[in-house]
């Protein structure tokens, strides 16, 4: 087997106990955010990366925020977020605005108000579904889980900003 570590050392296998851990935790990573959006996609035509722009929009300073910074919070390349974005504006739920600042020009995004209000009549099924498939099955071990993932988010390098300020 070859190895992709760079002190060349043997890799450590994991035990019986934390491979069906890690069994699971895959087999999450890989159908849950498909589960959430075609539930999204039913009952709001968003797909979860639309819908978490738009929660992320409702809750920053004027509703605006830079495409890069829409990027990072999703994890996403621009040309990626920009697709998306151009989704929710082509619905009226997002307005891109081009701006120039410290001699560089940007692209910001802002919630509109039909935006909000789409987003708001859809919170309440989508928060139905995270409740369903994943806060009732975690139980009081949820809030426990959250900060167990937020360890692996900072191990990932990524930004750990909550979405509400």
């Amino acid at each position: 087997m070859v190895s992709s570590r760079e002190d060349d050392e043997p890799a450590t296998w994991l035990d019986s106990d934390q491979q069906q851990a890690w069994i699971n935790l895959a087999k999450v990573l890989l159908t849950l955010p498909g589960a959430l959006e075609s539930q999204l996609l039913r009952d709001a035509d968003l797909t979860l990366l639309g819908y978490m722009i738009l929660a992320r929009l409702s809750v920053v300073p004027e509703h605006t925020l830079r495409m890069s910074q829409i990027a990072e919070m999703a994890n996403g390349s621009l040309p990626r977020i920009s697709h998306a974005v151009t989704r929710l504006e082509d619905r009226g739920w997002v307005t891109r605005t081009v701006r120039t600042g410290q001699g560089r020009r940007f692209t910001e995004a802002t919630l509109t108000p039909a935006g909000r209000t789409h987003l708001e009549e859809s919170a309440p099924a989508h928060v139905a579904t995270v409740r369903r498939l994943v806060v009732e099955p975690l139980g009081r071990h949820f809030v426990g889980f959250g900060r167990d993932a937020q360890r692996i988010v900072e191990a990932l390098g990524l930004p750990t900003e909550i979405l509400r300020p």
